[in-house]
């Protein structure tokens, strides 16, 4: 399938955007721990917090995860340290080729049964559940911050806990301090000892009343609209909290520096607000940003300052590589569709110094089975009406009502089988 698209003359719209997966995705796994009996509240309709709801209710003896890399990771730890039985834990050709060798491995060192059924150091895995006495770990910092999580999660439903120990550089760090914050509202005990040093006390989780914020990396696409609309255009989005937890909602402080300005209508923290998004002129000659710590909002700024002829610089996107495609290829191949000359370093830097060349006529992005290809790509049509996205179902990962919600907000987007 193919979706045409084609821009409003302007925006003034209010969308209710999808609850935080990250978040949702940590409270399901972490509910499930604490023995609770009520699901946690406004979770992600997402697919990938869809597989977790389903493995953790039914616990089937092949749990098929798809293409969710958290719940891979997530499920991992929670089958290796539960006395749940045996399980085969698999997922879709993609997810066969990412990576897990550094979580298994971990797991393994505190007694974990874990076999790999194919290829070493990938899934499909066969875990036999059990109890974990827990320990001393050393995990490199510069992997998959999932990985990480993954096993401080794990961590609170051992017997002796554990001290995690981080090494090299630490990557993604929001999203670990997304899962400590996570895991001590349902109870646990859980603090930095040190600049590279996590310690989970025993004593697990307790069952807890549960309410998931919306979604910032949702959020960051209507801000990169919402810079390519008209001046007078005007955005509205609901359930957003003012000092969020999400590494993601990072967003509203470099949009600010395209002249968007966010306005809370509550600014108490903490507490699920509207807010309003108001474009004013704005000159950015250059943007260099790493995003080692918020790595899923690069396809976002690629789009959005190439779509508005801002030369950038982007670093820490090594991790890009081992998304649900290699990240860095799939926007380098398709920024050129749209005649943008984007160049990556052996570092995996992304590099755009404003070099163009002629762009496909009636160009047609290609998604490569991930969510936020599409996501990010569909607001280009500001700068090229008609625009078509192939494969645009892939959002229902993530964002499942995209584009039901860019209609709402006056886009004309027509079907093509």
């Amino acid at each position: 399938m193919q979706y045409i698209i084609n821009a409003p003359s302007r925006i003034d719209t209010t969308i209710q955007l999808p609850s935080s997966k990250s978040i949702s995705n940590r409270a399901l796994v972490i509910h499930a721990l604490s023995g609770g009996t009520q699901l946690p509240d406004n979770l992600s309709d997402c697919d990938d917090t869809e597989v977790i709801i389903r493995a953790l209710r039914d616990m089937p003896p092949t749990i098929d995860i798809k293409a969710a890399g958290t719940a891979m990771r997530f499920m991992t730890a929670f089958l290796a340290v539960t006395e749940s039985g045996e399980h085969v834990l698999t997922g879709t050709q993609r997810m066969r080729h990412r990576p897990i060798g550094i979580l298994v491995d971990a797991l393994r060192q505190l007694g974990a049964d874990i076999q790999y059924k194919g290829r070493e150091g990938f899934p499909p895995l066969r875990i036999r559940g059990q109890r974990l006495d827990g320990g001393y770990l050393d995990v490199a910092g510069n992997v998959s911050s999932q990985y990480i999580s993954a096993l401080l999660i794990a961590g609170a439903a051992m017997r002796n806990g554990m001290e995690l120990h981080l090494t090299g550089d630490v990557i993604s760090r929001p999203y670990i301090d997304l899962t400590l914050c996570t895991m001590r509202d349902f109870g646990a005990k859980v603090e930095w000892t040190g600049p590279d040093t996590i310690e989970v006390a025993p004593g697990g989780y307790k069952p807890t009343p549960y309410f998931i914020e919306s979604d910032w990396s949702a959020a960051s696409y209507w801000y990169e609209a919402l810079c390519l609309s008209g001046e007078d255009s005007v955005v509205r989005l609901s359930g957003l909290t003012d000092g969020s937890r999400q590494g993601d909602s990072v967003a509203r402080y470099i949009f600010s520096l395209f002249g968007v300005k966010t306005i809370f209508d509550v600014k108490e923290k903490g507490v699920p607000t509207t807010v309003t998004l108001k474009k004013y002129a704005m000159n950015l000659p250059r943007l260099e940003f790493s995003f080692i710590n918020q790595p899923d909002l690069a396809q976002t700024y690629v789009v959005a300052c190439a779509m508005l002829d801002i030369p950038f610089h982007f670093k820490g996107l090594s991790t890009l590589r081992i998304k649900e495609t290699d990240r860095i290829e799939a926007l380098k191949r398709e920024m050129l569709k749209l005649g943008y000359v984007v160049r990556s370093t052996v570092d995996n830097d992304l590099i755009w110094n404003g070099e163009k060349c002629h762009a496909d006529t009636h160009p047609v992005i290609d998604t490569y089975e991930d969510h936020r290809m599409a996501l990010a790509f569909a607001p280009a049509c500001w700068r090229f009406p008609g625009l078509r996205i192939n494969n645009p179902g892939v959002v229902s990962k993530s964002y499942p009502k995209y584009w039901e919600h860019l209609r709402q907000a006056g886009y004309v987007i027509e079907e093509v089988l």
